[in-house]
């Protein structure tokens, strides 16, 4: 078997972004052992600088952005959770999506294709990135409140 040798490229591929994600959510998981802790204890949302990103303009970063004063640690813990197993064991509504809604029919669809794929894996790759901190976040926050912020560092 051929044996590939990480290159600074690779740091940023998908794969590493999502098992970065799913470790930070695992590590979460692991700490946060009374979730019902988190109720009503808001998250201080460290990624203020994200809002002025042009490329995290999208849907996913103004629900971050605008709901994050919104939401208790609690809805975080579970939405980051909820995300990972979609990851881990698949989203079945995504099959029933139609080519239609994306306008992919015949050869135009073809050119759109490397197109369409290239905007969605950047977009997936920022979203990935914003759930890794948050789930950190969190983490953080929960040791602070639990009172052993200093330790595993």
């Amino acid at each position: 078997m051929m044996q590939i040798s990480e290159s600074h490229n690779q740091k940023h591929s998908l794969l590493n972004a999502m098992n970065r994600f799913i470790g930070a959510v695992n590590n979460m998981d692991q700490i946060v052992m009374v979730p019902s802790l988190l109720r009503d204890v808001p998250l201080e949302y460290e990624g203020k600088d994200e809002v002025n990103n042009p490329v995290s303009n999208g849907g996913a970063a103004n629900f971050f952005s605008s709901s994050a004063s919104e939401r208790d640690m609690y809805s975080n813990y579970v939405l980051l959770k909820s995300i990972r197993n979609d990851i881990e064991w698949g989203v079945l509504q995504g099959d029933e999506r139609k080519k239609d809604k994306l306008g992919l029919e015949g050869d135009e669809g073809d050119e759109n294709l490397e197109k369409l794929f290239h905007f969605h894996l950047n977009g997936l790759h920022s979203v990935l990135s914003k759930l890794t901190r948050k789930a950190n976040t969190l983490t953080n926050r929960y040791k602070q409140e639990i009172g052993i912020g200093g330790w595993g560092h």
